[in-house]
């Protein structure tokens, strides 16, 4: 089963043999949902730089938790986490989130594994972000500045460290600094303790090695065993390396491809997909957003939706749903059904508008979704309007009980996107949600 998002998008299979993959209300919740029957959850793709929240019942009390790095089915005490060789992973902020939820009550001993294949984020690569943001100046990618983007240059340049060179103290000390060096001769002599970090990292080297495993063997011995995976990504299609409003794009594969890439999939072992969405289109950081709202709508999206981001605390950028690039995410991920989340933000709206194509200098854009961001920055977007329903949703979970115009809502998606939406949000809670056979 694989859980994946345009505007936040996931991926379900019902067989035997099943892996999934996923990324607030929205992916947390069904991904929450999934690992309440999966036997391994599993990140692909991207660090510590994206987020989700899950709400959870440990020892009777409803607790939220934060996830950030580590994969999110932990919530459940009988599923395995485990981070593939695709994650960049920054260590002490592995062990800074598994104390966080330890301390919140979750067990997870004896659950948590690290491919030993996955590229390690340091604190230089941190430094090195902030430093490219300044160098872009007004061109700047808004990125969390925690070191992804250096880190996945470092893998790319093939001078990056994996996790298994940390075991061999020498030769790691050697390869540290001669990555460092390279960094002040890009950047100048940034201040950096690379010795300090050669002893710091001996020390976190001794803790991480329980949770280590060899992630081919690991991932094909789950899927011999029969075992349910679900496979959870971090980003959005659209900040997708390939595919995403490049260079605003994070520094991974974030689409299906990720999964087998991330962690040594075979593409058939993949099965139904479910694309999560919101009922409305949110950004983090720069870039053109044909559909953004700097008005009211846009603010009551925001405030509604509790729109900030859970690693930065950003107020994430919002405006009205944008089926164009639903549609060019749903013919790249191919979605077999949707996850629609967050309706209820849309209860106290008059009138709700969607939108259906790009113009250009009048005419119909030829690309379903144009590469150059210049073009992006200039098309005109055609809209449909829809009623709003002026009534609450919060917490409904059968369809009946929904409106008829929140449910003319959610068929005109479904009509235009030619995919099923199964899984529908209606607030925050886990049991707030409808589902459609």
């Amino acid at each position: 089963m694989y859980v994946g998002f345009s505007c936040s998008l996931a991926q379900d299979m019902r067989a035997d043999r099943s892996v999934v993959s996923a990324r607030q209300e929205g992916k947390g919740k069904l991904v929450d949902i999934l690992a309440a029957e999966a036997d391994v959850c599993a990140r692909c793709a991207g660090g510590n730089n994206a987020g989700h929240t899950i709400v959870a019942t440990v020892k009777g009390v409803k607790t939220k938790f934060d996830f950030h790095l580590l994969p999110s089915g932990l919530v459940n005490p009988e599923c395995t986490a485990f981070i593939g060789n695709g994650v960049v992973v920054h260590v002490p902020s592995f062990f800074q989130e598994l104390e966080a939820l330890t301390s919140k009550g979750l067990n997870c001993d004896g659950r948590l594994f690290i491919s030993d294949r996955a590229h390690l984020v340091f604190d230089f690569h941190q430094v090195v972000d902030g430093l490219k943001e300044v160098e872009l100046g007004g061109s700047s990618i808004g990125t969390t500045k925690k070191g992804i983007g250096p880190a996945y240059s470092s893998k790319a340049s093939r001078s990056g460290l994996r996790v298994h060179h940390l075991f061999d103290e020498e030769a790691f000390a050697a390869k540290f600094r001669k990555l460092v060096e390279g960094r002040f001769k890009r950047y100048g002599n940034f201040e950096y303790d690379t010795e300090g970090e050669i002893v710091r990292y001996k020390e976190l080297a001794k803790r991480l090695k329980p949770y280590v495993v060899d992630g081919i063997s690991f991932i094909h011995n789950a899927l011999a065993a029969n075992k349910r995976i679900l496979v959870e990504g971090a980003n959005a299609l659209m900040l997708d390396l390939d595919f995403g409003t490049y260079p605003f794009v994070t520094s991974s594969a974030t689409g299906i491809g990720g999964v087998s890439t991330g962690l040594g999939l075979p593409p058939r072992a993949i099965g139904e997909t479910i694309g999560v969405i919101k009922a409305y289109t949110t950004r983090v950081g720069s870039g053109p957003f044909p559909t953004e709202q700097l008005n009211k709508v846009g603010e009551h999206l925001q405030e509604v939706g509790a729109e900030f981001g859970v690693t930065t605390g950003r107020r994430r950028r919002c405006g009205w749903l944008d089926l164009v690039v639903m549609k060019y995410s749903t013919l790249i991920n191919g979605y077999s059904s949707l996850n629609l989340t967050k309706l209820d933000v849309l209860d106290d709206l008059d009138t709700i508008q969607v939108a259906v194509a790009y113009h250009l200098d009048g005419k119909p854009l030829d690309a379903l979704f144009p590469a150059d961001l210049d073009t992006l920055a200039r098309v005109e977007v055609q809209y449909v309007e829809l009623p709003g329903w002026k009534q609450s949703i919060q917490d409904k979970t059968q369809w009946s009980d929904l409106p008829k115009a929140c449910q003319e809502y959610v068929e005109y998606i479904e009509k235009f996107l030619g995919v099923p939406i199964r899984y529908i949000g209606t607030g925050p809670a886990r049991e707030s949600m409808v589902v459609r056979n």
